[in-house]
């Protein structure tokens, strides 16, 4: 049995410009409906959707059931305007403008919110993101409207200081989270914020011939080393591969996420105390992303 804790269901894993082109007119119940199947061909019996533009992952979370899937969904993401975010969701200028996304979300189904508070990796600069964080008030402010609105947060973010702004304002997930320190680890420990590293995007890079394997190899190492520590500290991780990114397919990403993360923690642990770790920590997922 799998949890897949972060996946994107209108994505393909190969080339995410088709996959916009094949959903901008709406979604496409076909090819929902192959890929739910697949998901419980391999024993996923739980998703959490991380947002689209076009309706999907709603689509998706009506279906799901007739596989016996579990699906959750914020339905669209919802970033700062000017900042990343938009291949996934909806931006805001104002404060007003923000209020009114969270309760329209509310309004077509979202079971939480999400939020992008950071810029992605920057395979082409190694070590880098694509650009800053947002400012740590601003954060705070994002993540306390939504629970305010009774909404659990789940926040894309990469890079220490957006780590530490996310978990100090009380999010409920951290998504990605490349680029973290010891005193993230620390703080995180000391949280209720669960950790979804989604390693595989990393991990499944080398030998693509888009980016430079030997950069690709000290990337996977260093965040496989920040993972590994999380668990010896005794974080919250749970998995998620975001599935649909590229070299991330569907179904088997989250196989390739257990399988790289029970790599970095086996002396730490045994199959059965690690398959453990990953069931608790998807089913506090599975609690608390739920709309009451």
């Amino acid at each position: 049995m799998y949890y897949e804790c972060h996946m994107h269901i209108f994505m393909n894993g190969r080339d995410y410009h088709k996959a916009v082109a094949q959903y901008r007119q709406g979604a496409d119940e076909a090819d929902i409906r192959e890929k739910l199947s697949a998901y419980a061909k391999a024993g996923v019996t739980y998703l959490r959707d991380g947002g689209d533009h076009y309706g999907a992952s709603a689509l998706a979370a009506r279906i799901a059931p007739e596989y016996g899937i579990t699906y959750r969904t914020p339905v669209f993401a919802i970033h700062k305007n000017g900042h990343y975010g938009g291949i996934v969701g909806r931006g805001f200028d104002t404060w007003k403008e923000y209020r009114q996304l969270i309760k329209e979300a509310g309004e077509v189904g979202a079971d939480f919110i999400k939020i992008m508070v950071s810029g992605i990796l920057d395979f082409a600069r190694e070590g880098a993101l694509t650009e800053e964080s947002l400012e740590a008030d601003e954060i705070r402010e994002m993540i306390h409207i939504a629970h305010e609105e009774g909404f659990a947060v789940m926040a894309h973010t990469n890079g220490a200081d957006a780590v530490l702004a996310v978990t100090e304002a009380g999010v409920d997930s951290i998504e990605h989270g490349n680029f973290m320190d010891g005193e993230c680890l620390l703080a995180l420990r000391e949280s209720r914020t669960i950790w979804v590293p989604t390693f595989v995007t990393i991990a499944n890079l080398p030998g693509s011939g888009r980016f430079d394997d030997a950069s690709l190899c000290r990337l996977k190492e260093r965040q496989g080393a920040v993972i590994q520590k999380g668990f010896a500290y005794g974080v919250t991780i749970a998995p998620g591969s975001d599935a649909g990114a590229y070299r991330v397919p569907h179904a088997q990403g989250i196989q390739d996420e257990y399988r790289e993360l029970y790599a970095l923690c086996k002396n730490q642990m045994n199959r059965e105390e690690f398959e453990e770790k990953m069931e608790t920590a998807a089913r506090e997922i599975e609690r608390r992303f739920q709309r009451i």
